[in-house]
């Protein structure tokens, strides 16, 4: 593994919500913890609301909050995908705070056995706390729903504490003048900035590499300069992206020190591609040319351009020429035969319109296997996409596990549906 080369025990830039990994130089995400821990436990409030722009760290915030919560004297229940009916949600809601599927379908039965759940649970002694993470995919009847829902607590205490973590959408949805019944049972309202400083972002990149097992820095002063430049001023998952990525390229090149020179090249091309969407590409007009750093004659790293578009229903044509082409590398015995039976499919991964490629040979030996052996085929195939064109995962939106899962189950799904044709071959 990259993180193996610069002698760390586990990868320090990984973007995912965890608490081990936390850094105590984002203000913002501080504050909102302390504040919201304060509405729980505390503040007897019946909601608190974590807005932020993508990546700026609300998953992680409520992993602190859920951590530092006593499980002696909370139930607590955390929905991670709310875009569902209400009905569906208070479903969830119910069989998290019980253990066990919830059967009952009708509201009326629902809002009831909730209700009931809550009272029993003050008779045992503990409160109920419900965390909804990405509340901006929830419609706005759902949270008007949600206002009533506020309404099940006795005439001294509030029962339960619900608290609302979302992008900014959120915050207008919560600000409109149509909920304000809603806005003002908020308790606690914070909004996560980014990383506020240079030094601030310094401090961030050493401490997780020293939570990493690092004895030593490896990003100079100059590197972190640009870091902050090409992150957007400290967005903590573009910092991330770009660190790992700055990483992988040291141990590729055989370098000691991440400088500003590595972290302009990645970085350069990170923005690049992140405005892409936005820009109308002229087919014929001659590309720039790739940009490398070399570390000494014959040894180079290179991030390959990327013909991606975005998923639209616009302009089929244009998108079409646009399309990626991933192709696994053919095996030796390879014959134009077999590059006439070559399956080849698109699929939508990501934000992105890929065409896979994949050589007779490798599909049939797919075929002839285990489901075992093509799982891990696919997932060494989707390994490989992701090696040769790493600005699939250059998007702050998109997460380079997720894009993994994605391709490989693409990949699988592929070969099940054509194994049929190619035994029958």
């Amino acid at each position: 593994m990259y993180y193996e080369y610069w002698g760390l025990t586990k990868a320090p830039f990984d973007n995912v919500p965890d608490p081990s990994m936390y850094v105590e130089s984002h203000s913002s995400v501080e504050t909102a913890v302390a504040e919201t821990l304060f509405a729980i436990e505390e503040g007897n409030e019946c909601m608190a609301v974590i807005v932020g722009d993508v990546g700026s760290g609300k998953t992680l915030s409520l992993r602190l909050i859920l951590d530092a919560l006593d499980q002696d004297k909370y139930r607590i229940v955390l929905v991670t995908n709310p875009d569902m009916s209400f009905v569906d949600l208070l479903k969830e809601i119910i069989g998290q705070l019980t253990d066990k599927e919830c059967e009952t379908k009708r509201k009326i039965e629902l809002l009831e056995t909730f209700n009931r759940l809550l009272f029993e649970t003050v008779d045992k002694g503990k409160k109920v706390v419900i965390l909804i993470d990405e509340a901006n995919a929830m419609s706005g009847p759902n949270l008007e729903s949600l206002r009533l829902l506020t309404n099940m607590q006795d005439d001294r205490n509030n029962l339960f504490t619900l608290v609302l973590a979302g992008q900014m959408e959120l915050a207008k949805r919560l600000e409109h003048p149509r909920r304000a019944n809603l806005y003002q049972r908020i308790g606690t309202y914070n909004r996560i900035e980014r990383i506020e400083s240079i030094s601030a972002l310094k401090d961030y990149v050493d401490t997780r590499l020293r939570l990493a097992g690092a004895k030593e820095p490896f990003f100079a002063e100059g590197a972190i300069a640009s870091l902050w430049k090409h992150s957007e001023q400290g967005v903590p998952r573009l910092v991330n992206k770009i660190c790992k990525l700055c990483l992988k390229a040291g141990e590729t090149n055989g370098f000691h020190l991440i400088d500003e020179r590595i972290v302009d090249q990645i970085g350069s091309r990170f923005t690049r591609l992140r405005s892409r969407p936005d820009q109308k590409e002229d087919r014929h007009t001659e590309r720039e040319p790739q940009k490398t750093f070399e570390r000494s004659p014959g040894t180079r790293i290179d991030f390959p351009s990327l013909e991606a578009v975005p998923k639209t229903q616009k302009d089929e044509a244009l998108r079409a020429a646009r399309t990626v082409e991933t192709t696994t590398p053919p095996s030796p015995e390879r014959n134009e035969q077999q590059d006439q039976l070559e399956t080849a499919w698109e699929a939508d991964i990501g934000s992105f319109h890929i065409r896979i490629a994949i050589p007779s040979d490798v599909m049939r030996q797919a075929v002839a296997s285990t489901s075992e052996i093509r799982t891990k085929l696919a997932g060494s195939l989707a390994a490989q996409t992701l090696q040769k064109y790493p600005q699939l995962a250059f998007s702050a939106s998109h997460d380079p596990v997720a894009l993994w899962s994605d391709i490989r189950k693409s990949i699988i799904n592929a070969m099940e549906q054509h194994t049929p044709v190619l035994r029958a071959g």
